[in-house]
């Protein structure tokens, strides 16, 4: 059986492999040479002739840590941090995020000479460690991508004070790091890492008035807006933070050529007004994310900005088809499903096995919810909250809707995720369907939910089909504010939100229990929860649980 398994995950990653891949790998052999240090470093050391400007506010507070010695980055400090990039007992995810620079905003945000001097101080620091040689980690493209990016847009905060020593010393490595993203662009991958190399490679012609290149690179931009921004606005990675994340760097894009007085595409207007309105369909009443494929909550302040950046009034839709979402809204009430198919290959790295999986919430206060993600310095969790059981849906005999295969994408998948709406009089219906439970064809997984136009009661039916006898679990996962008691004699949850309103879950067709869980929709944060489970089995190739949601009489 271990065998067998092994067999089937390498399979899976054989056909991962592609050309481009496999080219970029055997080039990783070169870049580590002397020689070609050597070729990047006539990449010249001359100031930029143009300046972009970077938009986005910072934290002081970790701006402050990092004045004075120590350094927080996801929500875990390291002391006494000369060199964070280097620190030990934290995970890659941690390592490679500090090398993109993003916590310059932080530094800036204090504003003071000892934050740039600070600053300076740690570019110093990693062009004498990591900026001399290239490393795995450090010079990924995407990596590499956000760092040029960050230091083209922070340069003028950075420089102010400045010795001649410094800016050369910054200013060499700056055209070098572009260099190297101009000879692997065309070895990238599909991908969202794309975009990252195109922005950087955007602003550093433009910075150095090279107007032949950063027409290339804005035509290869398109291109890719093309390729991964979908019918309904929603990117194909089917994850909200990256739609969040790639609506910034396209604000990024659009800004800094109008600074620099250069001709904006239809292409790159229109993907903003796409974008725009889809991340307004994944926020909850809090302003955050709802959780799926990798998606945190985010802060609803930096995405208000985010959105005013844009520009874009559009609302957001009902349904989103081609990414496979559907938002019901009604009062007060919201619910947000997931009915569609694991991405492609190449998008699939950080998606998870939630498929039929929903978030309610009402007004600010999130009631059910998936697991999320946590990206911070441990990487415990990043294959367990990919899992089924990490999602409010259905697990059918305790193994994944889809084959999750650790750190790298998706596997064998549902052969169709389908669903139909209907709205009569304010009233919501959804019904939904897993064809091929993880890709066996003989389990099936049929999902109805129900929303009043009032948003006092929801309803739901999920149905398993298919060959013998088979055990399955609908989980709920409730958000850690909420308060839950379980009344066994009336095979109900109540449950009681931050905000005083009280809701009782009922629920037919299979044992009811509350169990422990965990909330991971907080970067840097593991918060202890609790999990509604009902426990049934199929007879005769059947098995339905019926289950509800309402508000307690008397509540509003």
């Amino acid at each position: 059986m271990i065998a067998s398994r092994a067999l089937t995950l390498l399979g899976h990653k054989i056909r991962r492999a592609n050309a481009r891949k496999i080219l970029l790998a055997i080039c990783s052999l070169i870049f580590k040479t002397k020689i070609y240090k050597r070729f990047l470093e006539r990449s010249g050391k001359e100031p930029p002739v143009f300046q972009p400007t970077d938009l986005w506010p910072g934290n002081a507070n970790q701006g402050t840590v990092a004045v004075d010695g120590d350094f927080e980055f996801m929500g875990t400090i390291i002391r006494d941090a000369e060199m964070p990039w280097m620190a030990t007992s934290v995970s890659d995810i941690w390592l490679t995020g500090v090398a993109e620079f993003d916590w310059f905003r932080d530094l800036r945000a204090v504003g003071t000479d000892a934050a740039r001097a600070q600053t300076r101080n740690l570019i110093s620091r990693w062009i004498d460690s990591h900026g001399s040689r290239w490393q795995r980690f450090a010079w990924s493209p995407s990596r590499t991508g956000n760092r040029v990016a960050n230091w083209l847009g922070q340069r003028e905060f950075i420089v102010a004070g400045a010795d001649a020593e410094f800016l050369h010393q910054m200013d060499g490595s700056t055209h070098e790091q572009a260099r190297y993203l101009q000879q692997i662009a065309a070895l990238l991958p599909k991908g969202f890492d794309r975009f990252l190399v195109y922005k950087a490679l955007i602003l550093y012609a433009l910075s150095t008035k090279n107007q032949r290149q950063q027409v290339r690179w804005c035509k290869m931009l398109d291109r890719e807006i093309s390729s991964q921004i979908l019918g309904d606005g929603g990117h194909v990675s089917r994850n909200p933070t990256a739609e969040l994340a790639l609506l910034r760097h396209l604000i990024d894009i659009k800004s800094a050529l109008k600074d620099a007085k250069e001709e904006i595409s239809p292409n790159l207007q229109n993907a903003i007004d796409k974008i725009a309105p889809m991340v307004r369909f994944f926020r909850h009443g809090d302003g955050g994310l709802a959780l799926f494929n990798g998606s945190d909550e985010n802060e609803g302040w930096l995405i208000d900005v985010v959105l005013t950046r844009s520009e874009a009034p559009g609302k957001p839709l009902d349904s989103a088809p081609h990414c496979g979402f559907e938002r019901m809204a009604a009062n007060r009430t919201l619910l947000i499903m997931d009915v569609g198919t694991p991405p492609p290959i190449d998008f699939d790295d950080q998606a998870h096995a939630g498929a039929l999986s929903f978030e309610m919430s009402v007004g600010k206060d999130r009631i059910i919810s998936n697991c999320g993600a946590h990206w911070g310095a441990s990487d415990s969790w990043i294959d367990v909250q990919r899992t089924t059981a990490a999602h409010s849906t259905v697990t059918v005999e305790d193994v994944n809707s889809a084959v999750v295969i650790g750190g790298n994408g998706i596997g064998s998948r549902p052969k169709a995720v389908s669903s139909e709406r209907k709205d009569a009089d304010g009233n919501i219906w959804i019904d939904a369907s897993i064809a091929g439970y993880r890709g066996q064809t003989a389990t099936n997984h049929n999902r109805r939910i129900y929303l009043s136009a009032n948003g006092g009661d929801i309803r739901g039916e999920d149905t398993v089909t298919g060959g013998d006898s088979k055990k399955f679990v609908a989980r709920f996962h409730l958000h850690p504010t909420i308060q839950a008691s379980l009344v066994r004699q009336a095979n109900s949850v109540l449950m009681r939100t931050p905000s005083g309103s009280g809701w009782r879950f009922r629920a037919s067709g299979g044992v009811i229990s509350l169990q422990e869980s965990v909330y991971l929709g907080v970067p840097g944060q593991v918060k202890r929860t609790e999990q509604v489970v009902i426990s049934a089995a199929t007879q005769n190739g059947t098995g339905q649980i019926k289950w509800a949601v309402s508000r307690l009489a008397g509540e509003n």
